[in-house]
């Protein structure tokens, strides 16, 4: 039985390639601009990228079970892109995708993963293949989410872009419906802007 869990994740992997064989065998030459990617894609192509890194850096320390969160996180951004899709900017991510997956997974599960490597094109021997790299552009965000507190206590969350400063940050959440609730029209004493994480407007 404690190994039902990963058996199932091997057969949604298996199933995925060869479901999306035809976008994984897409010529290999694609030339793809990640920043002209749709909002939707740039997002799936983050998480893909931010369990690499994790990945990468449990990988180093040895804490395998980690990696294959890390890659069962992969997996899971994968199957957001729609099923079948012949637009290049989503064949380019799904082929991207699965490529740091499958190297991802080589170590732990050499036999599928050579396997698959091999019938889906990208090489002979996948264990020659280098280790992938993290794209610092594919972790740039255009938005990010902070919390939104009052009087220290959780009020709500908002998202703002990424390059907003202090001032702009404050002002947008001085506006927001969940701050204007619970301030109850009181003027603030001190507004506390934790730069990419929260606000918290003290009354």
């Amino acid at each position: 039985s404690g190994t039902e869990g990963a058996s199932r994740f091997l057969k949604r992997l298996w199933d995925y390639a060869h479901d999306n064989h035809v976008a994984i065998g897409a010529p290999e030459n694609l030339t793809i601009d990640w920043s002209t990617i749709p909002e939707a894609l740039k997002k799936i192509r983050r998480e893909i990228h931010l369990a690499l890194k994790q990945a990468t850096f449990d990988f180093a320390k040895f804490q395998f079970n980690t990696v294959v969160s890390a890659a069962m996180k992969i997996l899971n951004a994968l199957e957001r892109v729609p099923k079948a899709s012949t637009e290049t900017r989503a064949i380019a991510v799904v082929k991207e995708g699965i490529s740091i997956l499958l190297r991802l997974l080589a170590p732990i599960t050499p036999h599928i993963a050579h396997s698959l490597w091999k019938e889906l094109g990208y090489g002979g021997d996948i264990l020659a293949a280098p280790w992938p790299e993290v794209s610092p552009e594919a972790l740039i965000q255009d938005e990010i989410e902070i919390v939104l507190q009052v009087n220290g206590k959780l009020r709500g969350n908002m998202r703002i872009a990424a390059t907003a400063d202090a001032s702009e940050i404050e002002a947008l959440a001085l506006q927001h419906p969940s701050v204007v609730k619970f301030t109850q029209g009181q003027a603030p004493k001190k507004v506390i802007v934790v730069s990419g994480k929260l606000v918290n407007v003290v009354v």
